[in-house]
Order: C-alpha cells, then structure tokens, then sequence
C-alpha cells in the first residue's frame, strides 16, 4: 500500500522541480559589496594644517548614525589633534541622510593620514565640505 503513495510524491516532487526550472529566470543584479583591502587603498597626500579650527569632511560610504559613524569618529578620534568628532545635522532624527562629520582639530592634525586611515577602515570617499 505505501509503494503507490511514494510513486505519488515522487511524481508531484518532480512536477515541482520541473515547474521551478523551466519557470522565468529574474534578471537580477549582482550586488556585491567590495570593500577594499588596504594594500588597495590609495594613500591621500599628507596635509597638515597648521591653524587649530573646525572642518566638514563628507564620507560618501557612510550610512547610518549607528554602525558607521562610530567606526568613522573612532577612527578620527585616534588622531592626537582631535579635538572632537559630531555627526553633522540631520534632516530626520534617526535617519543618516548627510553624511558628513564635523572635525574639530588642533594645529598639526594630518588630514590626509586621518582620510587614509578612513578609506584603510572602508570609507574610501571622503571629501572636505568647503
């Protein structure tokens, strides 16, 4: 008795497999997230400046106020002429839609090895807001 129920099942699963393979195929991106290495990353020039003050640097591949920003200020924060890292103003509260953080920095800070050291930690694109 249980032989022609088995032949049933494998006769709906293989109706199955067959519906699911010749079916439409979507057209689907590839969506890859490729962080680079850092033997990959390009160094930015060294730029020391030489005035204490408060700069505006865009980070492009920064996306939200609780993951990335604080891998960007810790790694911002690491420079021994920083003063203080801040989120910049946000249109919605909760949501990261400017990318871009206020540095404040006393005379010497290195604004290129501290743009290295962010493309070394995944935020390759950082550009300073003039």
């Amino acid at each position: 008795m249980r032989s022609p129920i088995y032949f049933v099942a494998a006769l709906a699963a293989a109706g199955i497999a067959f519906f699911l393979a010749s079916g439409p195929t979507p057209e689907v991106e590839p969506s890859v997230v490729a962080t680079p290495s850092p033997a990959a990353v390009t160094p930015v020039a060294s730029q020391v400046l030489v005035d204490s003050g408060t700069l505006v640097l865009r980070v492009e591949d920064m996306h939200c106020e609780f993951a990335c920003f604080p891998k960007v200020r810790e790694t911002l924060q690491g420079f021994d002429k920083v003063v203080s890292v801040e989120l910049d103003e946000q249109a919605e509260a909760g949501t990261l839609d400017n990318p871009q953080v206020l540095i404040t920095y006393d005379p010497g800070f290195d604004l290129g090895a501290a743009r290295s050291a962010l493309a070394a930690k995944g935020f390759a694109k950082s550009t300073i807001v003039p």
